[in-house]
């Protein structure tokens, strides 16, 4: 009988393409698209900052790094708007047309920045704009990026044994559209100009919006809103509870447009929420839970907070790694050349090489009883990226000036990605696993937010490598500056990885069986 229930599909969307619900396409499409206009102009943004609105490489970095804290601070408010008022589908469709909004406004980047003396000119006007455009996209991203993955989930049965693959290619749209934004994107935009790369971008996001909106009924009723009676319940003025969502998200632009121009405070706030929900998780484990549930909610909270370190040192993809393929190494690999910006390819290229061969592993090593637990493949990421840092602030050493060798790039992106396949896809499941049932959301909140934290700590990180001032060379990143960080950086993740395999009896004795 047990078997039976296993393998039951009750409850899932039973109109099918391929062999799974069709709305996974609409899902995989519209994701898609997403992550092809996030990527493509993430990938441009650091240069972008550099090049054309002349900011110093440390202030470049600052914004960058602010911006992608930001980016994955809103999908907790995101989600929970969504899965209390608005729905998924709805939320996904407003979320789109922001980003469309932001996408296409970038497009427009206005006139090139100019050096008087040693004072930077730039159009205020064009620059606000520009900050705009960040604003719209974080809004955006706020509202789309939780839910749609949470529309993918409501597609299974409970028991539906194809939810892991359903999500497993759901994922590759993920990496499909990250593989073609870094070589489209980034390539259109630093060869015929930026204007051109951000347009592509918004033109991808375009065609997300056109799929979802065009489609949403394959959904057939399971993104919509949980209460759609409450969702229309007038408030005031002729307003209701949906009207007053999109205008909070229009409100949230502008609070997003100001944060994203002040970039410490955007760092204490995600540091200080950071250690407020810590405590506050904490004492509730103390206070309202067994002892079972204290230990694993403990567990879950300290793999939270080291994983801080593997994200910062991760996301400098788009900052410091691309400025130095930028300035300091030779990028013409035989048969072809590469942009600065494209060399970010080779993540998702790397992802889409190994995911498959780490998941054959990982069973290879389950059925022999030696699959590591999660804490240990934590510590085993931790090692991995802090050894590709320190074999690169070794490898760039070698060669004096510009013209450094393309190998050290393929070493730390490959190390990079390596890591990210030990911790990336065990680290949501592992906080779904250890929470308490009633405090599940807010342990998700505390995942995304300390993932935000890493990345405005990532572009504090890249600030430290570049030059201090304005004026002619002020983007030029100190190369023994470089190597001093990320040779600090790769023995603090290793020191870390060694401290994680240390603790990983105590953790998996907390973690009280679950795998």
């Amino acid at each position: 009988m047990s078997e039976e229930v296993i393998v039951s599909t009750e409850g899932s969307q039973e109109r099918e393409f391929l062999g799974h619900p069709i709305g996974l396409t609409i899902c995989f499409l519209t994701e898609m698209w997403e992550r092809f206009s996030y990527y493509g102009m993430r990938a441009l943004l650091i240069l972008f900052l550099t090049k054309h609105f002349l900011f110093s490489a440390g202030e470049a970095s600052l914004i960058y790094g602010a911006y992608t804290g930001l980016v994955y601070m809103l999908p907790v408010v995101g989600g929970y708007l969504a899965d209390r008022y608005l729905g998924s589908r709805k939320a996904v469709t407003y979320g789109a047309l922001l980003l469309v909004a932001g996408h296409l406004s970038l497009a427009f980047e206005g006139p090139q920045a100019v050096l008087n003396g040693d004072m930077v000119m730039r159009s205020e006007m064009h620059t606000s704009i520009f900050f705009l455009s960040l604003a719209l996209i974080i809004t955006g991203v706020g509202f789309l990026k939780a839910n749609i993955s949470t529309i993918v989930g409501a597609l299974y049965g409970p028991n539906d044994p194809r939810r892991d693959g359903g999500f497993t290619i759901f994922y590759m749209g993920i990496n499909l559209g990250s593989v073609l934004a870094t070589i489209f994107v980034a390539g259109i935009g630093e060869t015929y100009g930026w204007g051109y790369g951000f347009g592509l971008a918004g033109i991808g996001m375009l065609a997300g919006l056109v799929v979802f909106w065009k489609y949403q009924h394959l959904l057939e009723g399971r993104a919509d809103p949980p209460n759609e009676a409450e969702l229309k319940k007038s408030v005031f003025a002729g307003l209701n509870v949906e009207h007053l969502i999109y205008i909070g998200g229009l409100v949230a632009v502008v609070v997003m447009w100001w944060l994203v121009q002040h970039q410490a405070l955007v760092g204490s706030l995600l540091g200080g929420f950071g250690a407020l929900m810590v405590l506050i998780v904490v004492a509730y484990g103390f206070t309202k839970c067994t002892k079972v549930e204290r230990e694993r909610l403990l567990v879950a909270t300290t793999l939270i907070v080291f994983q801080t370190v593997f994200w910062a040192l991760f996301e400098q993809q788009g900052s410091s790694l691309t400025l130095l393929a930028d300035q300091q190494f030779n990028r013409d690999l035989g048969l072809f050349s590469v942009t600065a910006s494209q060399v970010q390819t080779m993540n998702p290229l790397f992802i889409v090489l190994f995911a498959p061969v780490f998941a054959w592993m990982w069973v290879k090593l389950a059925k022999r009883g030696w699959e590591p637990s999660t804490p240990a493949k934590f510590g085993i990421a931790m090692l991995l990226v802090g050894v590709g840092y320190i074999l690169f602030a070794y490898g760039i050493g070698l060669t004096d000036g510009p013209g450094k060798s393309f190998f050290w790039l393929f070493v730390i992106y490959l190390f990079m990605t390596l890591a990210e396949l030990c911790l990336s896809p065990v680290g949501l499941s592992m906080v779904t696993k250890l929470s308490v049932g009633r405090l599940v959301g807010m342990m998700m909140g505390m995942w995304f937010l300390f993932t935000a934290f890493a990345n405005f700590v990532a572009g504090f990180l890249s600030s430290l490598t570049g030059a201090g001032g304005h004026g002619a060379g002020s983007d030029q990143l100190s190369v023994p500056a470089t190597m001093d960080l990320f040779h600090s950086v790769g023995l603090l993740a290793v020191g870390i990885g060694v401290l994680l395999f240390i603790l990983t009896p105590i953790l998996r004795k907390g973690m009280h069986g679950v795998h």
